[in-house]
């Protein structure tokens, strides 16, 4: 099942279900009229929406339905209770420490690493990212993420597995120099992560057939850098943490509210020929190859494009696809009608 979230309705959109092939949709208000509804609500909702998603696949009559556009949704969560990132790729942590001269923890292949982002405003695929000054290192990182219902605190991986109800891409957006004061500071990230940006459509486990294997999406993730193909790493390779592992290991302490988003963070293949799913791991290859990175960071008006197409080259969560710019403050307030 594909969900979708219009921007349309407010701050939490109006939740739409997405035909298999992303060329209609319908609103389903008399079901849950907004995707983290329908997440709180999901061991009820769930059937009502199969029937109305499995209808749309078929070429069923559905009062409302209307052709599916991805520019007119913003993330399927526009906005999250939590966004929880983890780095299951150990392979691009230890590739990015190298790049700042320090060894990585054997800790690091046992214990996933997560930092908790910025939520309550999540950009949609379409999205443009606005951003204050070009100096402060600008990158990408494609990503796959997944969205749960109620976890319990202290849940197993292997019953952490049946609270994923949702997954989609992710554009993670990172500053490196500013992260890079940050990560001195020993404190986290803040400044270093503006908002994440997320796929037109998130889609059930079930939806993905035998890409969904042992907890991962066994597909490769495809970048594009203003136009070039830029990585291609196989999402299920080199995965040290699995989703399951990585929601038992964010709900250890805590609980986890329906509408949860875990990142896997940077997919990355030991095999450098797929190439990367982010600028900072390229400059880290180029500086220990040559001795020297020259794969500058994105300036404004460079674009990115993120997507995932199943093994008939069917593009199953939609693109991600967004421009740097400049963002002004005076602007901002004035659009926002800020005092």
């Amino acid at each position: 099942m594909k969900l979708a979230s219009l921007k349309a309705g407010g701050r939490d959109g109006t939740l739409v279900v997405v035909s298999k092939d992303m060329t209609k949709a319908v609103a389903v208000p008399g079901i849950a009229p907004t995707m983290q509804q329908a997440l709180e609500r999901w061991s009820s909702v769930q059937a009502h929406l199969q029937v109305i998603y499995d209808d749309l696949n078929k070429g069923e009559k559905i009062a409302g339905v209307f052709n599916f556009n991805p520019k007119d949704v913003a993330s399927p969560l526009p906005r999250a209770y939590q966004w929880l990132d983890g780095s299951a790729y150990v392979n691009h942590v230890e590739l990015v420490r190298k790049s700042r001269g320090v060894e990585m923890p054997e800790s690091f292949w046992t214990d996933p690493l997560m930092y908790q982002g910025g939520s309550d405003t999540l950009l949609g695929p379409r999205d443009d990212v606005p951003l204050a000054d070009e100096k402060w290192g600008i990158d990408f990182e494609a990503e796959i993420a997944v969205v749960t219902d109620d976890v319990p605190m202290g849940v197993t991986p292997e019953d952490a597995a049946h609270h994923i109800k949702l997954i989609m891409l992710v554009n993670d957006v990172s500053l490196r120099y500013l992260a890079m004061n940050e990560i001195a500071k020993g404190f986290g990230f803040l400044q270093a992560k503006p908002a994440s940006a997320f796929s037109p459509v998130a889609v059930t486990p079930d939806d993905l057939g035998a890409a969904w294997k042992d907890g991962k999406v066994c597909l490769p993730l495809l970048s594009y850098y203003n136009g070039t193909q830029f990585g291609r790493p196989h999402a299920g390779t080199d995965m040290v943490f699995n989703f399951p592992t990585l929601v038992a290991h964010a709900a250890k302490t805590r609980f986890l509210s329906a509408g949860t988003i875990i990142g896997s963070g940077t997919v990355s293949n030991k095999d450098r020929s797929v190439g990367s799913s982010c600028i900072v791991e390229k400059r880290t290859i180029e500086k220990l190859d040559t001795g020297d990175s020259t794969t500058p960071f994105m300036k404004f008006g460079d674009n990115v494009k993120i997507e995932m197409v199943d093994d008939k080259g069917k593009n199953i969560f939609g693109s991600i696809e967004q421009k740097i710019v400049p963002y002004q403050y005076k602007k901002a307030q004035k659009m926002t009608g800020a005092a």
